[in-house]
């Protein structure tokens, strides 16, 4: 694809705030959310929730599995309003199934619900205790980002991931976009919303981050987030 039909693609797709597969990302790994939803069988905005909660999980798996050509041990489990589902690898290794493999880490496949309110302070202790200083950990330009971010309700724990620190904190271009995205859930309390993260390589660090909202309109508002330094 040529940069000038690249671009007209994109365009076209803001116009109907549903993000063309990015360049760099494998086709074998994107979703057309839209024609997805299109496929809710009840058009209001409650059934595409409902919807989307049912068949995201079973898309985000099928797209896992070709990234991830490993044997996978994943789990779906629900924490303060919102479902995870998780690779937990290490517990194949502790149950003796596989051997250990040092460049293989347990990971986040996805977390779709609804943002609610979290009055509770942000424990950052905590949060700077996990795996130990930042820069030290991933290097430069790296924060300790959230999946589900702290005021949207999300918590500590495996909601974390090393992101770029412009994206994260709304500094660079894109990071205006992840953070108008984030503030729209906390503006809109109940809002349906998502994280995907594409892979690379065997690691819980992503190359991408997928981020998706459904507008007070009803319509889906899908983002794609370039996270490397």
């Amino acid at each position: 694809m040529d940069c000038d039909k690249a671009k007209m693609r994109k365009r076209k797709a803001r116009q109907n705030n549903v993000l063309a597969k990015p360049i760099g990302m494998k086709a074998a790994l994107a979703i057309d959310y839209e024609r997805l939803s299109s496929q809710a069988p009840n058009p209001t905005k409650e059934n595409l929730i409902a919807f989307l909660m049912e068949e995201l999980p079973y898309a985000w798996r099928e797209k896992y599995l070709v990234m991830t050509p490993r044997e996978t041990n994943l789990f779906r489990f629900n924490h303060l309003g919102f479902e995870y589902l998780f690779d937990h690898y290490s517990d194949l290794v502790a149950k003796q199934i596989i051997a250990f493999n040092p460049t293989i880490e347990d990971r986040i496949i996805g977390v779709l619900g609804r943002s609610s309110p979290n009055t509770d302070p942000r424990d950052n202790t905590a949060l700077r205790a996990w795996v130990g200083p930042t820069e030290k950990r991933f290097g430069k330009g790296i924060d300790k980002g959230h999946f589900i971010a702290h005021t949207m309700g999300g918590e500590l724990g495996i909601n974390i991931f090393p992101q770029v620190r412009a994206v994260n904190r709304g500094w660079s271009p894109q990071g205006k976009i992840f953070r108008s995205m984030e503030n729209y859930c906390v503006r809109n309390q109940g809002t349906f919303c998502f994280s995907r993260p594409i892979y690379a390589d065997n690691s819980a660090r992503p190359c991408m981050i997928e981020f998706g909202v459904l507008k007070t309109t009803g319509r889906l508002w899908v983002e794609v987030f370039e996270n490397n330094s």
